[in-house]
């Protein structure tokens, strides 16, 4: 992708994650391109359609909670780092319920994969917690997962 093109894409993303958190995912496509100061034209090249656009939204999401976690491990103690970032994903849920509800799986969307990436991150930051001997050793990722998800849905933000 050349400088400008990913420029633009760039500022697409970081505009579609703000007017969504506002105005939700059904806030118009216009609203997101006059945010990031380009055309339509050039957001439609590059998102042809709502759910594309969506799509490259929760996957960037995925991506920064993916960097979080590489982040917290290294800087925090090994339990800390876990909790962080459980807190980090409990707020991911509980915020981006409705992008993912809005993007549906349909075998082009990558939930699976996102799924997938998840459970190896809160694996790795698990596993290095119980390693520290501050996480009881029986416990896994799919344990907690499903926990911080609960909490997600049952919390208002």
């Amino acid at each position: 992708m050349r400088a400008d093109a990913k420029r633009n894409y760039d500022l697409l993303i970081t505009a579609a994650k703000d007017v969504f958190a506002e105005r939700g995912h059904q806030a118009p496509l216009d609203d997101i391109a006059r945010r990031a100061g380009v055309g339509n034209a050039t957001m439609y090249r590059h998102f042809p359609t709502r759910r594309d656009l969506l799509v490259a939204v929760y996957a960037d999401e995925v991506a920064e909670l993916r960097t979080l976690a590489t982040t917290l491990q290294a800087e925090l103690p090994p339990a800390e780092a876990l909790f962080t970032w459980l807190r980090a994903f409990v707020t991911h849920v509980a915020t981006k319920r409705d992008l993912a509800l809005a993007t549906p799986e349909d075998g082009t969307t990558p939930f699976a994969a996102w799924h997938t990436t998840m459970r190896t991150t809160a694996t790795t930051l698990l596993t290095h917690a119980q390693r520290a001997g501050t996480i009881r050793p029986d416990l896994t990722a799919d344990d907690l997962l499903p926990l911080a998800t609960a909490i997600a849905l049952t919390t208002t933000t």
